[in-house]
């Protein structure tokens, strides 16, 4: 018999194992451009075929140890202004459209395949919730619509711990035979309502504790007790544990961050971002490793009616819901459709179905692996040529040229610099070298301007690589910054200070070097200071309309009103000749906001700084005696 340390370091090894399977098919999957999940789905098909490999993994692992990071992450960032304006569609399609699909999937099957009802709505129940993991890394990559993203990922977070809960109920009607519906809705609503209530109240609460102090290891780690946490709370208290952390995820992501500093938001969004590919991962690796292929052959007539079954059920679910909001594109609900996916909840449900249900339990579980194994070798695999048949990614003519050209240029100039090497070692002859040099040279001198001629024809080609150059600066200021630690040049009190600083930069959503995009600096004195505090959804028009006056910017975290609500603090710096303009410009940018004043007031109060309302924005004005910037 195993000792527990026996066990620990056995589990130590087949973990390192996977993560090492996980890291060669995440860099092979790059090279060959296809989605990572995928491949790690086809490796651990592979692995069955090995006779002295037996794997076995319990649906605790998935829905104790996996799900949780996977759907905290996901919810932790998104926004909640990103999901205001489709959470009808959201919620229809979470709770509507599993119930929709559940009756839908279960009539097929129970028709196709003479499988009795009640059997058979306990496999469209499992099968009922989306993971598009896949998918939605896809969309990021090729920088897909972000509402479009909002809307598959809300709809999956919301949808498995629906799933859960009607799997609970349909299980219990198939095992007793009872079924009374207000009983169901009343148990429905008491399990999802109570998951919402614990990680409403959890996630509030460790918001607060993080916004009462500043070290980043302490809160990173109150985040994954809060992860964890709030899903064993819940299953113990018998409500959805799933829900409960989505809950949890939501509000500490929207309140959460504002009590942190901006090197603490790195760290926390760094290790929850590794901690889902980790999670996910081991998740496609278990798919690929507890499919039996055997089993799957022997129930071949199933699995196909099962396969015919969910794509008619996610057709009528997806088209009907989506209807009633007519502002979707139509491209959009084919994505929504195609992009269906299931995975880790589906796997993990029919993983837990109880033996009472006899034969029927390998069958039903030999259903779901044949869907899960469909959707994510079928739909998954295709659904970037589906993305770009549907011109999801809309590029524009000149962003299309600016890449062309700056590829050649780039290709130009490596040539140039090799040529170079090759001369300076003596591997060319300096006569050759001086043949060639000028011509390479002209090359890239004339693909220099024409790279700059796009540039400046394009606002938002110049903006993406200004942004880009100024991160890159950044992060190497911060590794040199560490070197100087490291060397003992600089204190830990001041290497702190500096990397908060830039830190600080790198996580502002618009950057400041406004004289970078305009092109232009004011060269009057700057004279005067003005602090203006506005809601952060009103940030981006603000930002670009300062930008174009050239004034110099510079964006301060802040939070302010009930529950903390999202604002933006922005400093300028500015002659005071240009109040005026900069006061119009503020006037015309920012709207949303409950109070409205048409005009600007004054209020002069001696030895103080004057206090401006103008349309959605709170302004503060301060004269200051010099001005430098760092």
């Amino acid at each position: 018999m195993e000792t527990f340390a026996e066990t620990i370091i056995v589990s130590e090894e087949i973990l390192i194992v996977l993560l090492l399977v996980a890291s060669v098919v995440a860099l092979m999957a790059s090279r060959l451009r296809m989605p990572y999940t995928v491949g790690l789905v086809l490796i651990g098909l592979g692995l069955t075929f090995v006779p002295s490999l037996h794997f076995e993994v319990s649906p605790e692992i998935i829905l104790f140890v996996l799900v949780p990071p996977l759907i905290f992450e996901a919810a932790f960032h998104i926004r909640l202004d990103d999901l205001r304006r489709d959470w009808q569609t959201i919620l229809l399609l979470a709770v509507l459209g599993v119930l929709i699909n559940t009756f839908i999937v279960a009539g097929i099957i129970s028709w196709g395949t003479g499988m009795s009802l009640t059997v058979a709505l306990v496999f469209g129940s499992l099968i009922a919730a989306t993971d598009p993991v896949a998918v939605v890394a896809l969309f990021r990559k090729l920088g897909a619509p972000r509402r479009l993203q909002v809307l598959l990922e809300g709809e999956s977070l919301f949808n498995d711990g629906t799933a859960i809960v009607v799997f609970g109920l349909m299980v219990t009607i198939a095992l007793t035979g009872d079924f009374s519906l207000a009983g169901s809705v009343t148990d429905f609503i008491r399990v999802a309502g109570g998951g919402i209530i614990i990680g409403g109240m959890l996630g509030l609460v460790v918001s607060q504790i993080i916004g009462s102090f500043n070290d980043p290891m302490v809160e990173t780690t109150l985040t994954t007790v809060l992860a964890f946490g709030t899903y064993v709370a819940a299953e113990q208290l018998h409500v959805s544990g799933v829900l409960a952390v989505v809950t949890a995820g939501l509000v500490n992501g929207n309140i959460g961050p504002h009590g942190m500093s901006a090197t603490t938001r790195i760290v926390v969004f760094n290790f929850w971002e590794y901690a889902a590919f980790v999670a996910n991962s081991l998740v496609f690796l278990f798919i690929g490793l507890t499919i039996e292929i055997g089993l799957l052959i022997e129930n071949w007539y199933y699995i196909l009616w099962a396969i015919l079954a969910v794509l008619v059920g996610r057709a009528i679910s997806v088209y009907t819901i989506t209807s009633f909001n007519r502002d979707l594109p139509w491209s959009w609900r084919h994505v929504l459709y195609w992009g269906g996916l299931r995975g880790a909840i589906s796997l993990a449900l029919a993983l837990s179905l109880p033996a009472a249900l006899g034969p029927a339990t390998r069958q039903l579980q030999a259903m779901a692996f044949g869907v899960v194994l469909f959707t994510l070798l079928v739909q998954g695999f295709s659904m970037e040529r589906v993305s770009k048949w549907l011109k999801l990614v809309k590029r524009s003519p000149l962003q299309e040229e600016y890449e062309r050209r700056h590829a050649r240029y780039v290709a130009v100039r490596s040539s140039y610099e090799h040529l170079l090497h090759m001369a300076r070692q003596g591997l060319i002859s300096e006569h050759t070298w001086q043949r060639l040099s000028p011509l390479l040279e002209k090359q890239k001198n004339n693909l220099i301007e024409a790279v700059s001629e796009i540039i400046n024809q394009d606002p938002e080609v110049k903006s993406e690589e200004l942004d880009t150059a100024r991160r890159e600066a950044l992060r190497v200021q911060r590794n040199t910054l560490l070197s100087l630690l490291r060397d003992g040049v600089i204190s830990e009190e001041i290497y702190t200070e500096l990397v908060g600083e830039i830190d600080t930069a790198l996580t502002s959503p618009l950057f400041t070097w406004s004289n970078l995009l305009t092109g232009a600096r004011i060269n009057a004195p700057i004279d005067r200071m003005m602090m203006v505090i506005i809601q952060e959804r009103d940030l981006p028009q603000v930002m670009r309309r300062l930008m174009e006056t050239g004034v110099s910017l510079a964006q301060l975290p802040s939070t302010g009103g009930f529950l903390q609500q999202r604002n933006a603090t922005v400093l300028i710096g500015y002659p005071a000749e240009m109040e005026a303009s900069l006061l119009q410009a503020l006037q015309e940018t920012t709207r949303h906001r409950v109070e409205m004043s048409s005009s600007a007031t004054r209020l002069a109060v001696p030895g103080a700084a004057s206090r401006i309302r103008v349309g959605g924005a709170v302004l503060f004005i301060f004269d200051v005696e010099s001005y430098h910037e760092f």
